[in-house]
């Protein structure tokens, strides 16, 4: 699975996206953010505050609690604004 990383998580963490492949017990986006976090410090502490990740399986919008399935990306990204 690819995540990808926008804005100002993605200048965080100084990349664009990460190719992972998340054992049986990560099931869900909060999950998937928790595994990514324990295996990298920088990672968690650019998504310390949750309210301020928004997120995208397969481009489509996503709460945390959605399961990940099969997906084959995962976008992880600040609230967006219109003009």
């Amino acid at each position: 699975m690819k995540v990808l990383y926008f804005a100002w998580l993605r200048e965080r963490l100084g990349r664009d996206f990460d190719e992972v492949s998340p054992p049986d017990g990560v099931r869900s986006i909060a999950d998937l953010i928790d595994w990514l976090g324990a295996k990298d410090e920088g990672f968690a502490l650019a998504t310390a505050n949750r309210e301020l990740i928004r997120a995208a399986i397969d481009d489509e919008l996503v709460e945390h609690d959605t399961p990940i399935g099969s997906a084959s990306t995962v976008a992880l990204f600040p609230p967006m604004t219109g003009g």
